[in-house]
Parts: structure tokens; C-alpha cells; sequence
């Protein structure tokens, strides 16, 4: 079984709406084809990668390509967990854990895209407080960062809801123009100090040592 060569394959975080796994091919599909038809309104740009230039099929092939590129390239020093996002069985999005060095640095860095007709139901904050319980709660991480446009306000939002705090600022550049990006960060000592939705993962142990533990 493919779990018994990837035992990630069998690593499921689940809340009370959401399930979060790595997808199988088809489903990667389905998630591929809902990035393909937005993640944002027309006309904005929340993140670096331009989610509306190209075609449908040029998004799609983006998401598969990020994901297979993700887990041929995986190791323990240096590795990035993109789960997929499903409310009873249906694909919503990704959402991403990444890490270098994580064994000595303990420091995880998040981000995510949700297909457009799921906005605006709470599911980010639900999937993104999932990975983070699966990074502080189970895998020992101490910090976890996250790098934001300052007119991302859905995801500003989103991370101060969490307990994400200011922690200096970074220049990107989006469509030839340089561009301020909030870093934040959030700390498990600030993770353990606020109250959570019930949050439950389960085929972790056969995982660790992909995560350097």
C-alpha cells in the first residue's frame, strides 16, 4: 500500500467541519481544477503567486506541479506539507507546513488558498488552526511565521485572530512594483494561552522521522 512506502499519506488532521490529508491523484485533480476557476477576486493580488494570469488549465497545472514538486523533494531537513482541504469529502483548498532545519530551529512557516466560492465561512482560520496545532501540539515547534501583503486583509485577519504578532516587515515584488509584507509571528507560549476548536491527528508516529524528530 502506498502508505507503507509514504506513511505521510496516512497522517489525517481533523476539526469539527474539516478534514486535512494529502490528496490522491484525483482528488489533486479536483483541487487543481478548483484553483484553476480563482482563489481571488479578479483584479486583486493577496499573494505572490498571480493565481489570475494564465488560464484555467495553466493554474491547474501549477497545483499539481507545486505538489509533486513538494513530496519528490522531500527530506527531513528541509520539507513542505501541503494538505489537502475537505468538508464532507468536497475539496475547499490547501494549506501548507514548511520547515528547513526544523529538528534544531523548531520554526514553521504557514500559508494557504482557498477556492473562491469558499471564502468567507471561517474554514482558513479552521484548516490554519489545525496545521498549527499538528506543528506546536504534536511536532514541538516554538514559533511559527507567516508573511502577509499589508492590503491582505483576509489573512491579516485571519493570523491576529490566531495570535500572530508583528515581527518586522519584508519587500516583495508584485507586478514590477516593490511592496511591503508584514511578517508575523506567533509563539507556543502565545499558541497555549488561547482557547482552540477540538482538533484531533492521528497516524503521526509512523511520520516523525520524515519531520527530522
Amino acid at each position: 500500500m502506498l502508505v507503507d512506502v509514504f506513511p505521510l499519506f496516512g497522517l489525517t488532521i481533523s476539526t469539527p467541519r474539516l478534514e486535512l490529508r494529502l490528496p490522491r491523484e484525483e482528488e489533486l485533480a479536483d483541487l487543481a481544477d478548483l484553483a484553476g476557476q480563482g482563489v481571488h477576486r479578479p483584479g486583486e493580488r493577496p499573494f505572490l503567486t498571480p493565481w489570475t494570469d494564465g488560464t484555467h488549465a495553466d493554474r491547474a497545472r501549477f497545483v499539481l506541479r507545486s505538489h509533486w514538486h513538494a513530496l519528490a523533494g522531500w527530506e527531513p531537513e528541509a520539507w513542505q506539507l501541503s494538505l489537502g482541504v475537505f468538508h464532507d469529502g468536497r475539496p475547499l483548498g490547501i494549506v501548507t507546513l514548511h520547515a528547513r532545519d526544523f529538528a534544531v530551529t523548531r520554526e514553521v512557516t504557514t500559508w494557504s488558498w482557498l477556492g473562491l466560492d469558499h471564502h468567507g465561512f471561517g474554514y482558513g482560520t479552521e484548516a490554519r488552526t489545525a496545521l498549527l496545532t499538528l506543528a506546536f501540539d504534536h511536532l514541538g515547534a516554538t514559533d511559527a511565521v507567516s508573511e502577509v501583503f499589508q492590503d491582505n486583509i483576509a489573512s491579516q485577519s485571519v493570523s491576529r485572530k490566531l495570535g500572530y504578532e508583528h515581527d518586522g516587515t519584508s519587500i516583495g515584488a508584485r507586478d514590477g512594483e516593490a511592496l511591503v509584507s508584514d511578517r508575523l509571528r506567533l509563539t507556543v507560549a502565545r499558541w497555549r494561552d488561547r482557547d482552540h476548536l477540538a482538533v484531533t491527528v492521528t497516524g503521526l508516529d509512523r511520520c516523525r522521522s520524515a519531520f527530522g524528530l
